[in-house]
């Protein structure tokens, strides 16, 4: 696979969700065009290529034009959702075999008594244990056996496994052991894939580590098969260009490196949307906003501060959802990855409505997705969703979304009758607005994870939305949780992949440092800085990013004396004064009080990036006109319960200016339609974001 191209030339991104594949090609000259179809769930390299070859072929634009190809995709957590990964086996030390099922000894719900825990991704007859030890100070205990290594291998490949984990205790210290295993291994067994934890994740704490290092031997097939495919079909197209993969904490890798390590995508997907939220939030003068990313599967928030997004340094994937927050543990697959710090609930366009057991409404987590899809796509769905339930109440167009779906709004009208209205004695309106009102409660459960339970009031925020969905749900997220402010950038409803093209590469890395902060002096600090700074120089070198064209960005995970876990810190320099007082105040909006025991510095991280000299500016967006789904100038809209349908004008984005209108309104576009209630006030920025202002 090609190295990255930071030239000039055309860019396409695109990102993949489980309705539809976006797709945003910028030109040479700084135009932005776009393009949105349906998923292709069973080989979601078939959309991506029938995408790229449909835009182009529209804009008469050669293949080989095509200098980069952006892409954020689902392909690693579709993967472990689906149970789909490489027959996978573990080779530990003695003694540690079943770390993987102990994990932290914590349910996600104390109550729940039906609640069964994740089945490893590695069973137990497959976790095989081999003679060696390392000391916690990182000095050999007991010298690593070599027949004990290749007993080991044989074993596994006559179980006929595919990929091998590699996780040692205190490797991280000292990493010897790992790497002469490893190096047994291929010599003897070529045919493995192999993936030691010294490579993935170099921390303290054996079961996060094991389990990160599980997990990427899991995806080692699944990723390097998708990607390959991928560019093979692009090549069949004639675009011969390198393909960019997004990661999970919102900077781009090289795909030979996303085959190596595919722990670090599995986030990949709402990553773009929200780099570029970040961004535009910069070029707007509005640093602190809350991202809202409505797609047709999910929904997702995160919380940007001073232009950064909020980061985690791990999280769980658990039935497709992953969370990071501290207080939901064991429900999934640990991941102690860098990764933007997400909350997501199954609560998209597609997700499916219905009646639980004890009579009650429910909304997702299951989805529809791209086929069959929504009851209103005619293609075998009979049962409702959140998008039928906007289709009844004319919050979007009912006969066609994204320009060319064909939509069938009886069929939306008899599946909610069918499966909610009848059976709770509810019109087919109170029905409608039933399923919005259980999909937003649960979204704006979301927002709070992000903003209540991390100390930050959402009412002094701005709410971003973007997504096919988000323009539609935000203003009543805003008026649940008392947001003053909206606002829906342009191309909303494939921003995804427009963020991708503002991202620049990045390559991390880390040292476990376990000491008191007080311990350590500023001579330990920068030679720590130094040799993490030349391992990611040498990395971002190899991408032809020379000292000239790179940036660094600093964090450090802290701790109080005695407790079990951290909280990461940006910090700039060797001051150690502004590390502490940076923990000191995050541990008070995180946890309401302040600890006077001594702190301690767990780990140094740097992320270096690469600066693109082609990244998108959101201050100075040129977007290519492309007609809107509606043919209509009106439509009547349900926007209460129990009040009569409103007559509402439909206009296009530029039909707004300056000046603030009055809702009710409806903006209707390509890819993404925004409701103004009539609670509230409309205006265009300078940019060309959509800005709703609500009524105190």
């Amino acid at each position: 696979m090609t190295t990255p191209n930071s030239g000039a030339g055309f860019r396409v991104a695109v990102d993949i969700g489980g309705t539809f594949t976006d797709i945003a090609l910028l030109t040479e000259g700084g135009l932005i065009h776009q393009s949105k179809l349906s998923s292709t769930p069973a080989d979601p390299s078939l959309a991506v290529v029938e995408g790229v070859r449909q835009l182009l072929l529209e804009l008469s634009i050669a293949p080989q034009a095509i200098a980069e190809v952006l892409h954020g995709t689902t392909v690693g957590s579709n993967t472990i959702l689906q149970r789909k990964g490489a027959r996978t086996g573990l080779i530990t030390t003695r003694g540690f075999r079943d770390v993987l099922e102990i994990g932290r000894i914590r349910m996600p719900d104390m109550f729940d008594l039906t609640w069964d825990k994740p089945k490893p991704l590695v069973p137990r007859r497959h976790r095989l244990e081999v003679a060696e030890r390392m000391a916690a100070d990182g000095q050999p205990v007991e010298p690593l056996s070599e027949a004990s290594v290749i007993a080991a291998g044989k074993a596994l490949v006559a179980e006929q496994i595919e990929a091998v984990a590699i996780a040692f205790i205190n490797s991280y210290r000292n990493p010897a052991h790992e790497l002469e295993a490893e190096a047994i291994l291929r010599a003897n067994f070529p045919q493995l894939l192999l993936t030691t934890s010294c490579a993935v994740l170099p921390e303290m704490k054996e079961y996060e580590r094991t389990s990160t290092t599980v997990v990427n031997a899991y995806l080692l097939a699944a990723m390097r098969d998708y990607l390959q495919k991928l560019e093979a079909g692009l090549r069949a197209i004639g675009v011969a260009a390198p393909i960019l993969v997004m990661t999970s904490n919102g900077g781009m890798l090289a795909a030979n490196v996303t085959c190596e390590k595919p722990v670090l995508v599995v986030a990949s997907g709402p990553a773009g949307g929200v780099i570029g939220a970040a961004r535009l939030g910069i070029a707007r003068r509005d640093r602190d906003v809350i991202v809202f990313d409505m797609g047709g599967t999910t929904a997702k928030a995160v919380i940007i501060e001073n232009g950064r997004p909020t980061m985690t340094s791990e999280y769980e994937f658990r039935d497709g959802i992953s969370t990071s927050s501290r207080f939901i543990k064991a429900g999934g697959y640990m991941l102690k990855v860098p990764a933007i710090d997400i909350a997501e609930v199954g609560a998209g366009g597609g997700s499916l409505a219905g009646i639980d057991q004890g009579g009650l409404l429910v909304v997702g987590p299951q989805s529809a997705g791209a086929a069959p899809g929504p009851a209103c796509y005619g293609l075998g769905n009979d049962r409702p969703t959140v998008t039928d339930a906007n289709v009844v109440l004319g919050f979007i167009n009912a006969t066609a979304l994204a320009g060319e779906l064909a939509i069938d709004k009886s069929l939306s009208e008899a599946a909610i009758r069918r499966h909610i209205g009848e059976p709770l004695g509810l019109p087919l309106h109170d029905a409608a607005h039933g399923i919005r009102a259980v999909a937003n409660a649960a979204m704006a459960r979301a927002v709070r994870a992000v903003t209540v339970e991390r100390g930050r009031d959402p009412r002094d925020l701005t709410l971003m939305a973007f997504g096919g969905n988000g323009g539609v749900h935000a203003p009543d997220l805003a008026r649940l949780l008392g947001i003053p402010r909206v606002v829906v950038p342009p191309m909303s409803g494939i921003f995804s992949a427009l963020g991708m093209l503002a991202a620049d590469i990045e390559h991390t890395a880390l040292k476990t440092v376990n000491r008191r902060l007080d311990d350590i002096g500023a001579a330990d600090l920068q030679a720590i800085k130094l040799d993490l700074r030349r391992q990611v120089a040498g990395q971002l070198a190899a991408d032809g990013y020379q000292a000239g064209r790179t940036s660094f960005l600093w964090e450090a995970d802290l701790r109080h004396e005695g407790q079990a876990t951290e909280l990461t810190v940006p910090f700039e320099g060797d001051d150690f004064g502004q590390i502490r007082e940076r923990f000191i105040a995050e541990y008070l909006k995180t946890y309401g009080y302040r600890d006077t025991t001594p702190v301690e510095l767990m780990k140094l991280r740097v992320a270096g990036r690469g600066l693109r000299d082609n990244r998108l500016d959101f201050g100075d967006m040129r977007i290519a006109a492309r007609a809107a789904t509606s043919r209509s100038v009106v439509r009547n809209i349900s926007f209460a319960r129990g009040e009569p349908p409103v007559a509402v004008d439909i206009v296009g984005r530029d039909a707004l200016g300056a000046s603030a209108r009055q809702g009710p309104l409806l903006i209707d576009e390509f890819d993404a339609t925004i409701v103004v209630p009539p609670d509230a006030k409309v205006h265009r920025d300078a940019i060309g974001c959509i800005v709703l202002e609500f009524d105190a």
